[in-house]
């Protein structure tokens, strides 16, 4: 470790996958920090609390295993904004083939944007 480098924190050893730095947890790609902030915007919102996401992340680990910390993450947004109501599972299985569809057509190394029509 790097000297002044702030040590692991209590729980690196529970969560090995979830990248990080000498100063701790941080996002792999930008779709995580999305993820997150849209998760802490609906918690503001009032559409879950924290005990209703913790038990909700703790499931959707347990149904898919193994797998990186931010893809359990996006799945439990996902199962929650469902059960709330927020969306229906059409509507996260249309947009889900809207990024696709938008990103087999996005030459490499330009931003992926949805359609208008999306």
């Amino acid at each position: 470790m790097n000297a002044g480098a702030a040590a692991p924190g209590p729980h690196a050893d529970v969560l090995p996958s979830l990248p990080r730095d000498d100063d701790g947890p941080v996002f792999a790609e930008p779709w995580q920090a999305q993820a997150f902030a849209m998760a802490v915007h609906l918690h503001e919102q009032g559409h879950f609390t924290w005990t209703e996401w913790a038990a909700a992340l703790s499931q959707t680990i347990e149904q898919m295993g193994p797998a990186e910390y931010y893809e359990h993450w996006l799945a439990t947004l996902e199962t929650i904004t469902t059960a709330t109501g927020l969306a229906s599972s059409d509507e996260l299985t249309e947009r889900r083939a809207a990024w696709q569809r938008a990103a087999e057509s996005t030459p490499h190394g330009q931003p992926i944007e949805l359609g208008a029509e999306q």
